[in-house]
């Protein structure tokens, strides 16, 4: 019992089937990077990774946004809700949508000190494998042409 109780867990929390591949299980810093990534690529480098990903059996989204901070922050957290929905990282419920809800607001509140009135623009990154979902927003904050660079990481679990 002890013996194959102990592999069930091994293979449960290590190892996952995939395509008939066995793969590791991805940890929380795992799913941050790719989410940091997607934040981070271009639009043609966004479509590269996201077959990439995909076929290591992670779900991941990006999408730009820019506009003035104070007044952006629930539009970040919809843009991010509405592109996890979109690209079928989240199912349409309510838990999941809270996910992604919290880690965006997260993220978005670590850039507030730089970005306080002042405008953003740049990408929110969105990743999910196994149980973590890592949202990133990446931004240039500034006026003009005097622009600061501000990231921002928010983490939620999601069975």
């Amino acid at each position: 019992y002890f013996y194959t109780h102990f592999l069930s867990d091994f293979t449960k929390h290590y190892k996952r089937i995939l395509g008939g591949a066995d793969m590791k299980l991805l940890k929380s810093i795992d799913v941050a990077r790719i989410a940091v990534k997607m934040a981070m690529s271009t639009r043609e480098e966004e479509e590269i990774l996201k077959n990439k990903y995909w076929k290591q059996g992670v779900k991941v989204a990006a999408v730009d946004y820019g506009g003035e901070y104070v007044n952006s922050i629930s539009k970040i957290i919809e843009r991010a809700v509405v592109a996890a929905k979109r690209e079928g990282i989240i199912e349409d419920t309510h838990a999941a949508e809270g996910a992604v809800a919290g880690a965006a607001h997260e993220a978005a509140i670590q850039v507030m000190n730089k970005a306080m009135g002042l405008n953003v623009g740049g990408k929110i990154g969105i990743a999910y494998a196994d149980e973590h979902l890592c949202v990133c927003v990446f931004f240039a904050v500034g006026m003009l042409n005097l622009n600061e660079v501000a990231i921002g990481l928010g983490h939620r679990s999601l069975k």
